[in-house]
């Protein structure tokens, strides 16, 4: 019988492999979606019929400034460009000039996006009719602080938002490995938020003590009881916002589900369309899983492709392989990521994370972790091979590279392959 042939994306190309399919355990690629047939007219309909919210166009009033929260780089595939003049366009027919219109780039403590990546996720039209702004957590005298959560975070955000008379978030969701799903509060908390604020929050995504490493109830799928998100959401639950629109993509990357109105609840029913789509049950976990990041920009760095790596794990055996398919072009950012692997041990990274935590640290640690769980193969860019090592992952530049050593790594003739597709965004769930 003749092998079976993937191509998986890599970047912005792919590339093909195949693998005999009596081994072929799994291939997880979700229940697809068609698109709305007209993208404009289900947003403007989601604007006027929003879930437990008055329609958008009664909410603002002429000569109100809004603040529009919108996500980073890393989330391009949220495709703000179609969605933010159709938006704009809605409030400007509400009386609303673009004069009065500030779009946020609510990047937390990434870094700061680049004016051409500004016009890439808000189009060129829009960076042109209002102001578009990055967020800076480290900017402390443009943050306005509100109180404390009752874990004790100091809730601080920046003034835009916290003066604005209107505030609309605007995200994507899809499974989130630390706080169960992204979208609705995370443009506030770390999207807008001050560092002081991301650092306490987050670090309720750690075990309670040092040696526990990461809080194993900060994870994919899981809110109920994740500290962490419960934290997010009190620091959210601070800013009143008026308005949210989040997107949920298909498999094939456009948007297929639109929520709006108001800030939880229908981010609730967005999550709920993630489980439908992208939640995939297994009864057994494969010795080689194979998975993608899904192509650009979901593979940028290696930060971002570690949740292709958190969803492969889930679906491999313990002391098996994971080969992860990411481009990486920008495989060091953000900066600080590669900076925590310099620590002499895993106890001493863990130990720095705790005195003085950043999200990539938290990252850092669970790169470690999976390191321990089985072998991390990066199929990359050539010049990444190298600093791939620190981070615990062995870089090759092809997939025949990859496979080659998972069969001499995995102790067995004929493996079992999970294969994995758009690997960022299924999450295979192990039925009991």
């Amino acid at each position: 019988m003749a092998d079976k042939q993937f191509e998986l994306k890599i970047g912005k190309r792919t590339e093909r492999f195949s693998i005999p399919p009596e081994q072929v355990l799994y291939e997880l690629v979700g229940k697809n979606r068609k698109p709305p047939e007209d993208l404009a007219a289900a947003y403007r309909n989601s604007l006027d019929h929003p879930i437990d919210s008055p329609p958008l166009k009664e909410i603002v009033n002429p000569g109100e400034t809004i603040a529009i929260a919108v996500s980073d780089i890393t989330r391009v595939w949220q495709h703000n460009e179609l969605t933010l003049p159709i938006l704009i366009d809605y409030l400007n027919e509400a009386g609303i000039k673009d004069k009065d219109i500030t779009v946020i780039i609510a990047v937390g403590a990434h870094r700061q996006n680049t004016t051409a990546e500004m016009q890439e996720l808000c189009s060129k039209d829009i960076c042109k009719r209002v102001r578009v702004v990055n967020h800076n957590a480290w900017d402390t005298e443009n943050m306005v602080y509100y109180g404390k959560t009752s874990r004790g975070t100091a809730v601080a955000y920046n003034r835009i938002v916290a003066e604005a008379d209107r505030v609309i978030l605007t995200g994507g969701v899809i499974y989130h490995y630390m706080v169960g799903y992204g979208g609705g509060r995370k443009s506030i908390m770390p999207g807008v938020s001050s560092l002081k604020t991301i650092q306490q929050s987050h670090m309720w995504a750690m075990g309670k003590s040092l040696g526990d490493g990461s809080n194993p109830l900060a994870a994919n799928m899981k809110t109920q009881g994740n500290p962490a998100h419960e934290d997010m959401m009190e620091v959210a639950a601070f800013l009143k916002a008026d308005f949210i629109v989040n997107v949920v993509p298909n498999l094939d990357g456009d948007i297929t589900g639109i929520f709006a109105g108001n800030w939880i609840t229908a981010w609730l029913k967005a999550t709920q369309l993630v489980d439908q789509i992208f939640g995939v049950n297994i009864q057994e976990q494969a010795d080689i899983v194979v998975a993608s990041a899904g192509g650009y920009p979901k593979d940028i760095n290696l930060y971002q492709s570690q949740k292709t790596i958190d969803n492969a794990v889930y679906a491999m055996k313990k002391g098996g392989i994971a080969i992860i398919l990411a481009d990486c072009p920008d495989i060091k950012e953000p900066s600080e990521f590669f900076d925590w692997f310099n620590h002499p041990s895993a106890f001493a990274m863990e130990k720095a994370v705790r005195e003085n935590f950043l999200i990539s640290g938290w990252v850092a640690v669970r790169q470690l972790e999976y390191a321990n769980l089985g072998l991390i193969i990066l199929v990359t860019q050539e010049k990444n091979i190298e600093v791939s090592k620190n981070a615990g992952v062995i870089g090759v530049a092809t997939m025949e590279e990859a496979l080659k050593l998972a069969y001499e790594k995995c102790g067995c003739d004929t493996p079992k392959f999970t294969i994995m597709p758009q690997g960022a965004n299924t999450f295979p769930i192990l039925e009991a």
